[in-house]
């Protein structure tokens, strides 16, 4: 079976999206701000979970110009609990690279030399905002291309990569180009999904070469995932009078967030949390009970955590240790922008600890 040309594959993309088109609120009015804001909301991340983020950030701040003006901290702190905190991190860059330059520019290749901006956002912030007809290729475009012609290569790899977004510029077309981005990114989402694709709904069934093959579901062809490794460690709370003892990661995983006092890699023992301590705060505590364990899974790992109430018993906080900086904070309301992980460990905070031995 023959691949469609470009132009059919657009001539019943585009009727089928203005038909069926979830109603979002970076649809509304896709100004080159709101749609990089959306883009990195959404990698890896669902929709739903974007929608009250994306609106909060952009009542606080509606302008690029306002975002780029915004701390570190605050819009860490509107970030907290949406994950991958990078992104976060790369927003703010890229806001205030773009501002310093007049705006977020047309050119594709102008967009990707802004920090955190790669070639699938620079495509759809050129052709949703600006209408430059751009390719976007994202896990959900990918899908829909590799099925749609019957691709078997790894899409993953350079040369499959380089026919795929050329594939996506030659559906697109001037005067719609961002219909066209957001009809591929829609049919993803919603029809051709990665398990259970719904070909009786895909405007594209009978010119689908994946389907005719009966092999939809098996398209693309990922390499198989690693299974996340195994790690452990100790958490300590360490509260006085309502507040909490709270480090600050430094750049990296979770870098500019708060935390309680943990280590990783360390065993999962009374006497872990006391040097964990003891290096990291410069604090000598008593561990005076278990809380529980937390467990976190990151993409790559997954993180088992013993958690100890603890009580200070010497020595001088200091903030030379590997945190950027230590600081108390109301155990029931921080104020600090905090990752999930941290928000489960304060959790652990309302519970009676049990019996631990000391010398364990």
């Amino acid at each position: 079976m023959d691949t469609a040309p470009p132009e059919l594959l657009r001539e019943r993309l585009l009727p089928w999206y203005r038909a069926v088109a979830r109603d979002l609120p970076w649809r509304r009015r896709p100004t080159p701000y709101q749609v990089l804001l959306s883009e990195l909301m959404l990698q890896q991340t669902r929709v739903e979970t974007v929608i009250p983020y994306f609106e909060r950030f952009v009542a606080r701040w509606p302008t690029l110009e306002a975002l780029a003006a915004a701390s570190d901290e605050e819009v860490l702190g509107a970030w907290a609990g949406l994950g991958y905190y990078r992104r976060a991190r790369s927003l703010l860059a890229a806001a205030r690279a773009a501002r310093d330059r007049g705006g977020l520019p047309r050119d594709p290749d102008a967009l990707r030399r802004l920090p955190g901006v790669g070639p699938y956002t620079a495509g759809a912030i050129a052709s949703i905002a600006h209408g430059v007809p751009a390719a976007a290729v994202d896990g959900n475009v990918e899908r829909v291309l590799c099925r749609v012609d019957g691709v078997h290569d790894d899409p993953r790899r350079a040369a499959a990569r380089r026919a795929l977004t050329a594939r996506a510029e030659a559906i697109t077309a001037p005067g719609v180009a961002g219909e066209v981005t957001q009809a591929l990114m829609e049919l993803g989402a919603t029809v051709c999904t990665p398990r259970r694709p719904r070909c009786d709904r895909c405007p594209w069934s009978d010119a689908c070469v994946a389907r005719a093959a009966g092999e939809a579901e098996q398209l693309p062809r990922l390499p198989a995932r690693k299974a996340p490794r195994a790690e452990e460690g100790v958490a300590g709370l360490l509260v006085d009078e309502g507040r909490v003892l709270l480090g600050q990661r430094p750049p990296g995983l979770l870098g500019g967030l708060w935390e309680p006092v943990l280590g990783q890699g360390v065993p999962r023992t009374a006497a872990a949390i006391r040097d964990v301590f003891a290096a990291r705060t410069g604090l000598t505590v008593e561990v005076t009970g278990a809380l529980g364990e937390v467990r976190h899974v990151f993409t790559h790992r997954v993180l088992t955590l013993d958690v100890h109430a603890v009580r200070r018993v010497g020595g001088r906080l200091r903030g030379d240790g590997s945190y950027e900086a230590l600081a108390w904070a109301d155990l029931e309301a921080p104020g600090l922008p905090l990752s999930v992980l941290a928000r489960k460990l304060l959790a652990c905070g309302a519970r009676s600890p049990s019996p631990v031995a000391a010398d364990r």
